[in-house]
């Protein structure tokens, strides 16, 4: 740490801090995240390694960029680039909601770091504003935190129980599946995008069962095979779901927040079938963000600080993006 200058905390949690630092050096500001060595920490010495391991190969400008790590005095540090805000912080100072063309260029850099993880095999499986981080002034996104990221073998690959957070869990999660894929990614991007649309999470499930209940309630009775798998489950095969009024839909959700290609392309995520859900790269090509990602100028490969500039690019008119609000 000693080419390191604290600034500031930045977040406590029991594992460890996240700092505000420069590099005295270069007069860099990172962030660095430090953790207290625990040698019979198993389970977060696993988590560091994974999450080390998936930013070396995930190097995208929409990922944050993990600068070195390395242990100094029983402690392990994990250096990042330092980004103003995360899409939370966002959220909670933007009374009614974010502006319409800030909530596209994020879900347009979403899906682009999505796209990433997906064609590199991973998923990320915590996807929630807490874990996007957005400079304000550039609108520039990096997805962060792939502690609970794995990697698929297979298109559809069995994999440990879900252990992120409830409100943005797919449907196929939380009928207590274990086969499941990059679909659950694009739902949770969806959930995000309805949060961002009226500053209101679409689905604040209190329980598992509450939270597939809030969920019908606004998209109608989850699919066959997620009905069966509920009622096999050692947790939930005594759960009787009260009978269900006519879903809300998200039209009715949103009316006069959202125009019909905008209301598409959240319908298309939040399918509750997941082989019927939009793939990230089926997102890209939608019209709500296909302009986006058409004139964007294509950054040289593991570029990250082009990020800004691209997006500053498409604030300036290209594609029709006005600036920001």
């Amino acid at each position: 740490m000693q080419k390191y200058k604290v600034l500031g905390v930045v977040g406590e949690g029991a594992y460890g801090v996240v700092l505000k630092c420069c590099n005295k050096e270069t007069g860099e500001v990172v962030a660095i995240k430090s953790f207290k060595w625990m040698s019979d920490s198993n389970r977060l010495e696993k988590t560091i390694a994974r999450e080390v391991t998936y930013l070396k190969k995930l190097r995208h400008e929409n990922i944050v960029w993990l600068i070195e790590a390395f242990k100094r005095k029983e402690r392990l540090h994990l250096v990042f680039e330092f980004v103003d805000k995360n899409l939370m912080e966002i959220i909670e100072a933007s009374p009614g909601g974010v502006d319409e063309e800030t909530v596209r260029i994020c879900m347009w850099q979403l899906v682009r770091a999505l796209k990433h993880c997906h064609a590199n095999r991973i998923v990320h499986r915590d996807i929630k504003p807490e874990n996007l981080l957005l400079n304000p002034k550039t609108r520039a996104l990096k997805l962060c935190d792939f502690g609970f990221a794995r990697c698929m073998d297979a298109v559809t690959a069995v994999l440990t129980s879900y252990v992120a957070t409830r409100w943005y869990r797919a449907p196929e999660l939380l009928t207590g599946g274990l086969e499941y894929g990059a679909p659950v990614d694009l739902w949770a991007a969806g959930c995000i995008m309805g949060e961002l649309i009226d500053q209101q999470p679409l689905f604040p499930g209190d329980s598992d069962i509450d939270q597939l209940y809030k969920i019908q309630l606004v998209l109608g009775p989850i699919t066959e095979e997620q009905a069966r798998a509920l009622s096999v489950s050692p947790r939930y095969s005594h759960i009787k779901f009260p009978p269900l009024p006519p879903p809300e839909g998200l039209r009715n959700r949103y009316a006069g927040r959202f125009d019909r290609v905008a209301l598409d392309f959240l319908q298309r995520l939040l399918t509750l079938e997941p082989q019927g859900r939009m793939t990230a790269a089926e997102a890209l090509e939608h019209p709500y963000i296909r302009h986006l990602e058409h004139a964007a100028p294509r950054p040289a490969k593991g570029d990250t600080s082009a990020c800004a500039e691209l997006v500053q690019a498409l604030q300036a008119g290209v594609g029709g993006v006005g600036g920001a609000q």
